[in-house]
């Protein structure tokens, strides 16, 4: 019962930071450094599959209008524009993996990197507000959103949603709600190609033999429920609100983490 609870709580912190952007992994690690156990690694890609799934579902209309729409130019530069996205994460992917540009997944460097987002935040805010607002995700918003959402994996703590949405905002698509459509859509393709390569490493290497399925179902059910709801806030906070909380809790929780933590932990 005791590891039922750990396994629920690691459930709804996925669910809720997966999409935020507060970061996920910085979440998970720090929870789990902090109580509640580290988990194997089919375990976090599971929960995180739920967490996309979520995602999927919320998106479903505007992803079957855009496939079966595809003739219409809108849709078919829209489409193309998350592929090439898409493409450019997948590529630079493979040569940050096959050289290992990656910092480590301990505390301190997430602390750094959930304080400086926030202060990223902050800024990409207040130049987004001074711009025209714009809809249109054009080619320079799609090459640069797929260079970010590398630079979020390079660095964890950064958070997938947060650099692409502010990317997104500062390259031209100032318009929140459309910059984080974006976002949100390339994050499928790419959320679901990174969770089945973990889960083929996993699997080549044997760890699936020892693993708790049922945890991994409870885990993978209750993101999936939390990251539903909490995305569908989402969406509609942004309509009439900014970013602004979230960069200072991030900005609270690095600070706090760099004067609690052990250097080097």
């Amino acid at each position: 019962m005791h590891d039922l609870v750990h396994v629920i709580l690691l459930g709804i912190i996925e669910g809720i930071t997966e999409f935020l952007p507060v970061s996920s992994t910085g979440h998970l690690l720090i929870a789990e450094s902090f109580g509640l156990g580290a988990r194997s690694d089919l375990f976090n890609v599971g929960i995180q599959a739920g967490a996309i799934l979520a995602i999927t579902f919320i998106y479903w209309k505007r992803i079957w209008q855009l496939l079966t729409q595809w003739q219409e130019p809108a849709n078919r530069a829209y489409l193309l524009k998350l592929f090439v996205a898409f493409l450019i994460t997948c590529v630079l992917g493979f040569v940050v993996t096959h050289y290992g540009f990656k910092l480590p997944e301990t505390v301190t460097p997430i602390a750094w990197a959930l304080l400086i987002g926030g202060f990223w935040i902050l800024g990409a805010e207040a130049i987004a507000a001074r711009q025209v607002d714009r809809s249109e995700v054009t080619w320079r918003v799609a090459i640069l959103v797929g260079i970010a959402q590398i630079v979020a994996g390079v660095f964890p703590g950064t958070s997938r949603s947060g650099a692409t949405i502010f990317t997104a905002m500062l390259a031209g698509t100032s318009n929140r709600p459309a910059a984080t459509e974006f976002s949100f859509l390339v994050g499928i393709p790419t959320m679901y190609a990174a969770t089945g390569y973990e889960l083929l490493k996993v699997l080549k290497s044997g760890g699936a033999a020892h693993e708790d399925w049922s945890a991994l179902i409870v885990g993978f059910v209750v993101s999936l429920v939390v990251a539903f709801a909490a995305v569908k806030w989402l969406l509609g906070y942004i309509r009439t609100h900014r970013f602004t909380w979230f960069a200072w809790y991030r900005i609270a929780l690095g600070a706090a983490l760099l004067l609690l933590v052990p250097t080097g932990t």
